[in-house]
């Protein structure tokens, strides 16, 4: 009886997102993402350079990037380096359409800055 309680309660709580997702399987998730972000990236012929892909400090105070789970992406068209944010609406609705935040839509728009769990 002991046993069946058990896997009942294991049942409902993995099938009920009672169980907080452990930070790597949330970093590896992510990596594939970012993966597929290049990947979009370049068959719409743009270049990329990674910005801040990891960082101790120099951020807010919860950033996501001291848990590797957001990256600054530097985008070039045609060889020129775009700064804008529009420049990067393309790739930012492709990764929101992965399930990531883009920083396009932040308050201080960041557009360069795609994210996970924010």
């Amino acid at each position: 009886m002991k046993l069946i309680f058990l896997t009942l309660l294991f049942f409902f709580i993995i099938t009920h997102d009672c169980i907080p997702e452990k930070l790597s399987n949330k970093q590896i998730k992510f990596t594939k993402m970012v993966g597929q972000l290049i990947e979009y990236a370049y068959s719409k012929k743009y270049s990329l350079t990674f910005g801040e892909a990891y960082a101790r400090t120099g951020h807010c105070k919860d950033s996501l990037h001291y848990k590797r789970l957001a990256i600054d992406l530097n985008l070039f068209i045609n060889g020129k380096y775009m700064t804008k944010t529009s420049d990067h609406l393309p790739l930012g609705e492709f990764w929101e359409s992965l399930g990531g935040t883009w920083g396009g839509r932040f308050k201080k728009a960041d557009g360069n800055h795609y994210s996970l769990g924010e």
